[in-house]
C-alpha cells in the first residue's frame, strides 16, 4: 500500500513539476505529464531497480495495474464534455457536429484502407489484409482527453472549439461501428466465414445500451440532486453517480447468441448530457467537479506517458507501418474535416483548422488495438497504434495549441500566476 501511495504521489508531483518546465517554453501541459511518464516509466527511471520503494514503475504490467485510474478518468472526462451537448447548443451546432463526425472518420478509415491495402499488395511479407482492414477502422479514432485538457488548459472558447468538442464526443460512436464492422470483415477474411451478428448488430446494441444506461443515470442524478442544498454534498452525489458508471459500463453479458457491452465513453457522456440540459444549477456543479478532478487527469496522462512501448522503436517493420498509418492517417483527419465543414457551411477559420485539432490519438485506439489482438498478426497491429499513440500525444497537444490560437479563440497568456490576474504580453516594439 506504501508503494502505491508514494508512486502515485511521486508520479503528480512529477507531471505538475513537468508542467513548469513545458510553460517556459510553451507547450501544452497535457505534453509535460506525458514526457514525465515516460521518464518514470520502466525505460528510464524504473531501470534503477527502485519501483520495489515506490520510485517510477518497473514493469509496463506495473503500469496497467493501475488502470482503473485511467477508467475513471476517462469517465469525468466523458461526463464534462457531456456538458456542451446544451439544447442550445445543439440547435445552433448539431447538425453540423453529426455530419463533420462522422464524415471525417469515415473518409479518415477509408485513406487509412487504401494507403495500408496498397502497402499489403507491395509487401504481403509486412501486413495481412485482415490487420490493414482494421488499422484503417482504429485510425477513425481522436482522443478526446488531450483535446479537453488543451481546452481547458488556455480557456479556449469560440465556434471552432465548441464544434471540436461535439466532435470528439461523436467519434467514440462513429468509431465503434467502424470498428465492429471492419474487424468483424477481417476475421472472416482469417476464418472464412461471415458473422453478421459481430459486424452490424453487437456494435448498435452497445451503443442504443450505452446511451440508455447514460440517460437513466443522468435523469436519476438530476432527481437526487434536488434533495441535497449543499454544494459540496450535490458536488459528491456527482462524483458518486460518475464512479457509478464508470463502474456499471464494465458490466458485459450474453443474450443468446449477443455479446451485450457498454462503452464507458458513450454511457459518461451521456450522463453528462443528459443532466446538463435538465439541472438548472448544472453550469456551476461542472465547473467545482472540473478542479476537483484535475488531480486525477494528471495521473491519467503520466500513467499513459509510462505505459508508452519503446520497445517498438526496435522494429523496422512497425516503423514502417506506423510511419504510413499515421500519414494516412493525418491526411485523413484534415481533408475529411475540411470536406465535412465545407458541406455543412462552416466558417474558413474552422475548415482550415478543425482537422489539426483532431490528431490526438490514446485510450480508444488502445482499446481497439487490444481487441484486435485476436488476428493473426494482432501483435503488430497494437505495436503500430502504440507507435501512432506514442507520436500523436506527444506532437497532438501542440499542433492543436498552435490551431485554436491562429483561429483566435486562445488568448496569448503573459506571465500567469495564481496570485495576480492575468495580463497578455504587450508585443515587443522594435524601432
Amino acid at each position: 500500500m506504501e508503494q502505491l501511495l508514494i508512486c502515485m504521489s511521486l508520479s503528480l508531483i512529477a507531471g505538475l513539476l513537468a508542467s513548469r518546465a513545458a510553460k517556459a517554453v510553451r507547450l501544452p501541459a497535457v505534453t509535460s505529464y506525458l514526457v514525465a511518464g515516460l521518464l518514470l516509466g520502466p525505460f528510464f527511471l524504473g531501470r534503477l531497480g527502485l519501483s520495489g520503494w515506490g520510485f517510477g514503475f518497473g514493469s509496463l504490467a506495473q503500469v496497467e495495474s493501475y488502470g482503473i485510474i485511467t477508467q475513471v478518468a476517462l469517465g469525468f472526462i466523458a461526463f464534462v464534455i457531456g456538458n456542451e451537448f446544451r439544447l442550445s447548443a445543439l440547435e445552433r451546432m448539431g447538425r453540423q457536429a453529426v455530419t463533420v463526425g462522422i464524415l471525417q472518420a469515415v473518409i479518415t478509415t477509408v485513406l487509412v484502407d487504401i494507403a495500408l491495402v496498397v502497402l499489403h499488395f507491395a509487401r504481403p511479407d509486412v501486413i495481412s489484409m485482415a490487420s490493414a482492414i482494421t488499422l484503417g477502422a482504429i485510425a477513425s479514432a481522436t482522443a478526446p482527453a488531450a483535446t479537453l485538457m488543451v481546452v481547458k488548459q488556455y480557456k479556449a472558447s469560440g465556434p471552432l472549439t465548441r464544434l471540436l468538442l461535439m466532435v470528439v464526443a461523436i467519434d467514440d460512436a462513429v468509431g465503434l461501428v467502424l470498428f465492429s464492422a471492419s474487424f468483424g470483415i477481417a476475421n472472416a477474411l482469417e476464418q472464412g466465414r461471415i458473422d453478421p451478428i459481430s459486424i452490424l448488430l453487437e456494435p448498435l446494441v452497445e451503443i442504443v445500451l450505452s446511451l440508455g444506461l447514460g440517460a437513466l443515470a443522468g435523469l436519476l442524478l438530476n432527481q437526487l440532486e434536488i434533495y441535497f442544498h449543499s454544494r459540496s454534498k450535490r458536488m459528491s452525489l456527482s462524483v458518486a453517480f460518475v464512479l457509478l458508471t464508470v463502474g456499471l459500463s464494465m458490466v458485459s453479458f450474453e443474450v443468446g447468441p449477443i455479446h451485450c457491452s457498454f462503452s464507458l465513453l458513450l454511457v459518461c457522456m451521456m450522463t453528462g448530457t443528459v443532466f446538463c440540459n435538465i439541472c438548472p444549477t448544472s453550469d456551476e456543479l461542472m465547473d467545482r467537479l472540473d478542479r476537483w478532478v484535475s488531480p486525477v487527469n494528471i495521473l491519467f496522462f503520466v500513467l499513459s506517458g509510462a505505459e508508452l512501448d519503446l520497445n517498438i522503436l526496435a522494429n523496422p517493420m512497425v516503423l514502417l507501418i506506423g510511419a504510413v498509418y499515421i500519414a494516412s492517417r493525418s491526411l485523413g483527419k484534415i481533408s475529411g474535416s475540411y470536406v465535412s465543414c465545407k458541406a455543412t457551411r462552416c466558417s474558413e477559420r474552422i475548415q482550415k483548422y478543425l482537422g489539426i485539432t483532431l490528431l490526438p490519438q490514446a485510450g480508444v485506439a488502445l482499446g481497439m488495438a487490444a481487441e484486435a489482438a485476436e488476428l493473426s498478426d494482432g501483435h503488430m497491429v497494437r505495436n503500430v497504434v502504440l507507435f501512432s499513440v506514442l507520436v500523436y500525444e506527444l506532437v497532438g497537444p501542440t499542433l492543436a495549441k498552435l490551431s485554436l490560437t491562429a483561429a483566435g479563440e486562445i488568448i496569448p497568456e503573459g506571465r500567469t500566476s495564481a496570485r495576480t490576474a492575468n495580463k497578455p504580453e504587450e508585443p515587443v516594439s522594435v524601432e
